[in-house]
């Protein structure tokens, strides 16, 4: 009882030194997350803050350990830490690799929340990225939660890291068609297709003989979000398709040839003997 009496300050003081590390720490969160918002991405500033509001945390737990316990020293209590992290890491290897693939993610910023990406099977606008999994929104009004390892082990398509997109539009064109004015047709009309940049200029280019046609490979810029792409899509494919049909320039349909085999012939002919024979007949 003397004993606990006597620990007894050391105790509060450390309760005390434990309350003010945790309070610091998420007043230096509060503080230091508008800070990094203004230079870097939302998510970024969230985890960056978090992980510092812990760290302070943690540092005054450690010092309030070593008042309530002065055989306890600091070295000691770390050395705890990197085996109890060393058992942790065995037990949770998945939850730790999430974690620090979340990190890698978050600090090297190859997207950020607002950008289109497909990862995978999964294409859609990046809500969050926490330290644990990565929230897209897909263009079907779907929210998908992909593990961040599966998201920094994948290829990832940023659809929106520049600032246009090219878009291809195959056409094809009858083979006596006069090909010089069919892609001028085309590129006449995407110039007044509203949407599509003037620079690089649209263009259009001769590309393979097909079986019916002559294909053309029309090519123009568009802002690269996916609803103005397929907008702008719809457009260029009624204005090529009008600027063609006034040129005089068909769009043909595959033309199939059936060579018919010897037994079909004679069965044809036999077929119509036997028709007319019986027409013949009184």
């Amino acid at each position: 009882m003397d004993a606990f009496l006597d620990a007894l300050p050391r105790l509060a003081t450390a309760l005390a030194v434990l309350v003010v590390g945790w309070v610091a720490g998420a007043i230096t969160r509060r503080l230091v997350r508008p800070q990094l918002r203004r230079r870097r991405a939302p998510s970024f500033s969230a985890v960056v803050s978090k992980l510092i509001g812990w760290a302070v945390g943690v540092a005054g737990t450690i010092v309030a350990v070593t008042i309530a316990f002065p055989s306890v020293q600091p070295v000691d209590v770390l050395a705890g830490l990197g085996v109890f992290s060393i058992a942790a890491g065995l037990a949770f290897q998945d939850i730790l690799s999430n974690l620090l693939a979340g990190l890698l993610l978050i600090f090297r910023q190859p997207f950020v929340s607002g950008d289109q990406i497909a990862v995978g099977e999964h294409e859609g606008t990046v809500e969050e990225i926490s330290i644990r999994e990565t929230s897209i929104r897909t263009y079907d009004g779907v929210r998908v939660i992909i593990p961040n390892t599966e998201v920094y082990q994948s290829a990832i398509q940023i659809q929106t890291a520049f600032a246009s997109r090219r878009t291809s539009l195959v056409v094809g064109v009858g083979y006596d068609a006069d090909l010089a004015a069919a892609c001028r047709a085309c590129t006449d009309a995407l110039a007044t297709v509203d949407g599509v940049a003037e620079d690089p200029a649209p263009e259009a280019l001769l590309t393979t003989f097909d079986d019916s046609a002559i294909s053309i490979d029309v090519r123009y810029w568009t802002e690269p979000q996916q609803l103005t792409h397929r907008r702008v899509l719809h457009e260029a494919v009624l204005a090529v398709k009008a600027a063609l049909d006034d040129a005089g320039i068909d769009i043909p349909f595959p033309i199939r040839t059936l060579d018919a085999a010897d037994s079909l012939r004679t069965a044809l002919a036999d077929a119509s003997a036997a028709r007319r024979s019986s027409v013949g007949r009184p």
